[in-house]
């Protein structure tokens, strides 16, 4: 398989994942996360996948996503673009990265809804799902204009 069709067969795990139905029973909180968790970590092995198939050209040794990406890495084009898309505050990449971070602590990335009546519900929150389907379609969004860049190559 070619990075780039490994690329896109976990890019489209990813939205599997998310579109599974979590239940309501005892354990659909803790399935839920689950689910939310894996799918996160099928998109980081995406980001990886995606690195070394935009940096095939640079026969790189390395295709980590934390050593690419890192300010000292290799100087790609392709690379410099995506860190620019990184230190976007709003960007699927920044998001992403601060959601693996979460997933690789203790803690994890899963939310847990409290179940407190006493507390006041926030009704703008977004679900870790659905930023997960938002940030995957922007980031589908540029791995296409990334693609091409690497192409021209």
């Amino acid at each position: 398989m070619s990075p780039r069709s490994r690329t896109n067969q976990l890019l489209y795990q990813v939205e599997l994942l998310v579109g599974l139905p979590s239940g309501d029973d005892e354990h659909a909180q803790a399935r839920q996360i689950a689910i939310e968790e894996s799918a996160l970590a099928l998109f980081e092995l995406a980001l990886n996948s995606l690195l070394k198939e935009v940096t095939e050209h640079a026969r790189l040794n390395e295709h980590g996503w934390k050593a690419l990406l890192d300010e000292r890495g290799p100087a790609v084009a392709e690379l410099q673009r995506l860190r620019d898309t990184m230190r976007q505050p709003d960007s699927w990449l920044n998001w992403l990265i601060g959601q693996v971070e979460k997933l690789h602590s203790d803690n994890g990335a899963g939310q847990r809804t409290v179940q407190n009546p006493s507390m006041i519900a926030v009704g703008s929150q977004t679900t870790l799902a659905n930023q997960l389907l938002a940030n995957l379609t922007a980031a589908k969004h540029d791995i296409a204009a990334l693609r091409e860049t690497s192409q021209e190559w």
